[in-house]
Order: C-alpha cells, then sequence, then structure tokens
C-alpha cells in the first residue's frame, strides 16, 4: 500500500501528520500521546513536518498548539518537493555524465579486431542503435528490404534520430536504400531524410534496386551486417559487428561503384 513514507516522511513524521488530521488543534505533548510519537522526539518532528509546510501552528496560545494541512493540500507540497529533488538529482546525473564523457572519451581507443552478435529483431536493432552512436568521423549505411519481424515505422524513425544526432556531433552520412524499403517507409521519415537532412553538405541519401544486402560500415573500421534468417525468407536473424579497418576498407570499396550508380531519393 502507498504511504506517506513513499513521498519522503520518516514513520514518526507520518504518524504525526496522520494523527493530526483526527485531533485537530493540539499541543506537542497531547500528540505525542496520542501518535506514540516519543515525546524526547516530537519536537523535532512538529518541525520537520513544519518545514514541509504540512501543518502550521498557532504561535500566540501557550502552550504552542499544532493544525494538519488538508490533505489534498499537503499530498501536492509533498508531490512538488519530490519532482524538485527529482529534477535536481537529474542535473547532477547529467553533470555527472559530461564530466565523465570528457573524461573517458579522452583516453586513446586500442585499435585490435574485435567481434560481437545480436540475435534476434529487438537486439538487432539495439546493436545498430548503439554503434551508430559510437560513430566519431562517417556513417555508410545501407538497408535493404524491411524484415517482415520489424516495424519498420518505428524501427526509421529510431534509426533517423540517431543519424540526426551522428550529424549534429560532425558526422558525415552516407545512406543507400532499396526502392522496397523506400516505400515502407512512413511519410514522416520519408519526408524527413529528403526535406531535412538532404539539404545538409554532411548527408545524402541514393537508392538503388541493386541493393540485396543490408551492413553499416562505422569510421571506415567497423562493420555491421545484418543476417537474413536461412530458415525465414526475408527475416533477419541478427547482426554481427566486426571491427576490422582492412575488412571495412574492401566493403566500402565494393560499395562504391553501387553508391555512384545509385539516384537520389525522391517520392
Amino acid at each position: 500500500m502507498a504511504s506517506l513514507r513513499d513521498l519522503g516522511l520518516s514513520e514518526y513524521e507520518a504518524r504525526a501528520y496522520r494523527t493530526l488530521l483526527t485531533t485537530g488543534p493540539t499541543t506537542a505533548k497531547e500528540l505525542s500521546r496520542a501518535s506514540d510519537v516519543p515525546m524526547g522526539r516530537i519536537y523535532d518532528v512538529l518541525n520537520s513536518i513544519e518545514q514541509y509546510n504540512l501543518v502550521r501552528s498557532q504561535t500566540a496560545s501557550r502552550p504552542k498548539k499544532y493544525v494538519a494541512v488538508e490533505p489534498a493540500t499537503a499530498l501536492d507540497r509533498l508531490l512538488d518537493d519530490k519532482k524538485r529533488e527529482l529534477a535536481e538529482k537529474a542535473d547532477q546525473y547529467e553533470s555527472i555524465v559530461d564530466d565523465l564523457s570528457d573524461e573517458l572519451d579522452a583516453a586513446e581507443p586500442v585499435e585490435e579486431q574485435f567481434w560481437t552478435a545480436a540475435v534476434g529483431p529487438e537486439e538487432t536493432i539495439d546493436l545498430l542503435l548503439e554503434r551508430l552512436t559510437a560513430a566519431d568521423r562517417d556513417i555508410v549505411m545501407v538497408a535493404a528490404d524491411p524484415s517482415p519481424q520489424m516495424d519498420i515505422r518505428t524501427v526509421g524513425e529510431d534509426v533517423l534520430a540517431h543519424l540526426e544526432d551522428a550529424l549534429d556531433r560532425g558526422v558525415s552520412v552516407d545512406v543507400l536504400m532499396s526502392r522496397d524499403l523506400v516505400s515502407a517507409l512512413s511519410e514522416n521519415v520519408g519526408h524527413r531524410y529528403q526535406e531535412a537532412l538532404q539539404a545538409r553538405d554532411d548527408f545524402s541519401v541514393r537508392t538503388s534496386v541493386n541493393v540485396t544486402g543490408t551492413f553499416n560500415i562505422i569510421d571506415g573500421v567497423e562493420v555491421c551486417i545484418q543476417v537474413p534468417n536461412p530458415l525465414g525468407s526475408g527475416e533477419a536473424f541478427g547482426m554481427i559487428d566486426l571491427k576490422d579497418p582492412e575488412f571495412a576498407a574492401d566493403v566500402h570499396e565494393e560499395f562504391l561503384p553501387t553508391w555512384e550508380a545509385a539516384t537520389p531519393l525522391e517520392f
């Protein structure tokens, strides 16, 4: 069950506030007795919930009396405090990430061959988006027919957002699509490719009937290759990510003639 403790109050603070709702205006001594909050703690508890603006005090009376703020108002104030606290935490974490990004990016990358793989449509897309995020210089994306396992409209939005982020980082992007993939994209994604991105000097998208596979070249040293399911025609089985500069160079060399013969994207 939800409790006031979920909104930041201690057990004693929650108990004191709940008791004040039933007793009406009361003194600290009377509240201690009614709420079972020890007399040695009751003033600290009252001061605390008064700082939360959950109670009002009648300072002119002797002894001093306290009354609870209405529940709707009290809960709104606690919620606002929590939202403010979370916003401050988010700002703090963003600052930490910025500092760590500068520190970790300063380390020299280890230039060794490495490969990894993802199996399944969700894992494949996660790996692709991760590697697009890692690009520093350039991205070559070759995309063939959409897989029936994937919601190409949603995936297209995600990929486009990551390409836009890459462009904002100064990464150049070349995209080569099959004609079938172009027709499968949402109208919104297609027009963003054509209107918002094609106007940029560091972005180009073309189409070709000769595109039969899906792969990506990252920074000229890394290749992400989509693997079709050998038991299901047209289905994506997974993706292999291979970091090998020589292999990436060979793949790029094979890509160039198709790219040069391709036509600019049109709808």
